[in-house]
């Protein structure tokens, strides 16, 4: 198992890469859900400002930049469970178990944010985007851990 210091200089890289996957996927499903691929954004920033940020459609440095902060710095937390658990074991994985393995870290984010988070401090994109979005973003978030990993991986091998 990596330790805690290696795991989160790695979470740096996995976790940037979830989150501009999953942030990539958010604003898609938002233009397509809702017409504005800002709103899923803006709607993370609902933790410091409020229902408003989960009303806000356009781009803004208080709503789309808190919320996005805010939801890259989450992208790293998860990333440091996915490299303090897995990474380790990546240097001889598979692709497709290394996928498993950013599945399972992105299935137990979906279930803290939704089954044990108070509202509050949910991630907010859910009051813009119906289940099947939610899907594809915590999709999006497993491909980017995976990504990221694969690349750490090849820059170790180099």
């Amino acid at each position: 198992m990596k330790r805690w210091n290696d795991a989160a200089r790695d979470a740096l890289v996995s976790g940037s890469a979830a989150s501009l996957m999953s942030t990539t996927a958010l604003a898609a499903c938002g233009g397509a859900e809702v017409g504005s691929p800002f709103a899923p954004t803006n709607a993370v920033s609902h933790w410091l400002f409020g229902e408003r940020a989960t009303r806000a459609n356009r781009p803004s440095w208080r709503h789309t930049g808190v919320g996005y902060a805010t939801h890259h710095v989450a992208s790293v937390f998860w990333a440091l469970w996915y490299e303090k658990l897995f990474g380790e074991r990546r240097r001889d994985a598979s692709a497709l178990a290394a996928l498993g393995d950013a599945a399972a870290i992105a299935a137990l984010a979906y279930f803290v944010d939704y089954r044990l988070t108070p509202r509050r401090l949910m991630p907010g994109y859910e009051r813009r985007l119906p289940g099947r979005s939610l899907f594809a973003v915590y999709a999006a978030f497993a491909a980017g851990l995976a990504l990221g990993g694969a690349l750490l991986r090849r820059a170790r091998t180099l």
